[in-house]
């Protein structure tokens, strides 16, 4: 049974920082891209990062990518989320995903097949 459990959400204030992680079991992680997706109330799901099955790789969207890094430790089988600069339009709910298929990398919630239950962030003001 494929799982992915993400932690490290909260709450913090304008300009902090915050470190998700996402393990991973039931797949092998080894040979997957990875992503994380954030999902804001009343909003579509939408893509933040992501990076290719050694690490090699990696995307992110324009409103992140100054501010966010996406990384994994295959050893572990966990990828992590390090979001800096934190604002209030970063408040959601975070998800982790793994892709549809071997050494793919994709930002599309249609290149990813299994997902997590997600975390929640709130930054304030």
């Amino acid at each position: 049974q494929v799982r992915l459990v993400e932690s490290g959400g909260g709450l913090v204030q304008a300009g902090g920082s915050l470190r998700l992680s996402c393990v991973s079991s039931g797949l092998t992680f080894s040979v997957l891209g990875m992503g994380w997706f954030r999902q804001a109330p009343g909003k579509e799901r939408e893509f933040v990062a992501a990076i290719s099955w050694n690490g090699g790789s990696t995307i992110a969207a324009d409103s992140v990518k100054d501010r966010f890094t996406i990384f994994r430790d295959n050893a572990k089988d966990t990828v992590y989320l390090q979001m800096n600069s934190l604002k209030p339009e970063d408040t959601a709910t975070y998800f982790c995903a793994a892709s549809r298929k071997n050494f793919a990398l994709g930002k599309g919630t249609d290149d990813f097949g299994s997902w997590g239950q997600g975390t929640h962030v709130t930054v304030s003001s």
